[in-house]
């Protein structure tokens, strides 16, 4: 899904339990072939870090986490590097510091956003196949395809959480030629009724459809017209406290090829 929000370079969020931290550290102190001058630097920072954390707190062992630095590797070195490196231990039940960089609700929630997976936008037409010239083509979103999908990002032993829920918003046609109209004018199909456009029904032939394409051209000399139907997915967050807000809509597109024949008639 397409969206105006990415993760950000870096950021501080839990890492590691105790007992992971100690694995940890015994992989750092295992490494051979350091120059003598790293080796050194090595032993020292272990030795800094019993000092704060004797026996790495495993005797908090599920009583709390090691936060440190994630870099997001999208991103270019220098810039994954503007958060630097730090380790401090958060207990659970106690919130996370509020610091330059440290992972919140909110970010949570961008996070759970960039995480969103919606349904690739598969519209319906009547008629099927090729259209004709000035006959209106009826578009639609099947049901199952429009439906709010939400997920959550959480803290793991913490009770922090948000979670972000897409709701199909508006689908918008682009009939890949200036030789058609749009109904409505805009090209914008609203949600009417939890849901958007209508399935064509004998009876309505000489009704405008409330989401569709007159085309007013045959397609034999200029090859099919490229019809791009998107989906704009509205995005809403709430946490584990109650707040909550939105996000940056996102929108998911898709493209159809339609052939378009004149209409053939008898003149007696």
């Amino acid at each position: 899904m397409n969206a105006t929000w990415t993760p950000p370079a870096c950021y501080y969020a839990p890492l590691r339990t105790p007992e992971e931290m100690e694995s940890y550290w015994a992989d750092l102190m295992a490494i051979r072939g350091l120059i003598p001058e790293d080796q050194q630097l090595l032993y020292q920072s272990h030795d800094d870090f019993l000092e704060e954390h004797e026996d790495y707190n495993l005797d908090q062992q599920g009583e709390g986490a090691f936060w440190g630095v994630v870099r997001n590797r999208d991103y270019p070195l220098d810039e994954q590097l503007t958060c630097e490196f730090r380790t401090y231990w958060v207990a659970y039940g106690d919130p996370p510091p509020v610091e330059p960089g440290v992972i919140q609700p909110e970010n949570l929630a961008e996070l759970a956003w960039a995480e969103t997976r919606v349904p690739d936008t598969e519209v319906s037409i009547n008629p099927e196949g090729a259209q004709k010239v000035n006959l209106p083509m009826w578009v639609w979103l099947d049901e199952v395809d429009f439906s709010p999908v939400s997920v959550r990002a959480e803290l793991d032993g913490y009770g922090i959480w948000a979670e972000t829920t897409a709701t199909p918003k508006e689908l918008t046609l682009e009939p890949g030629t200036g030789d058609a109209s749009t109904h409505p004018a805009s090209g914008t199909c609203v949600i009417r009724d939890g849901r958007v456009g209508e399935p064509y029904v004998r009876g309505r032939s000489g009704e405008d459809p409330p989401c569709g394409i007159t085309y007013g051209r045959a397609t034999h000399n200029t090859g099919a017209n490229a019809l791009r139907a998107t989906l704009t997915w509205e995005v809403t967050w709430v946490d584990y406290a109650g707040n909550g807000g939105t996000l940056a809509d996102g929108t998911l597109s898709s493209t159809i090829d339609i052939t378009v024949d004149e209409v053939q008639t008898i003149v007696r």
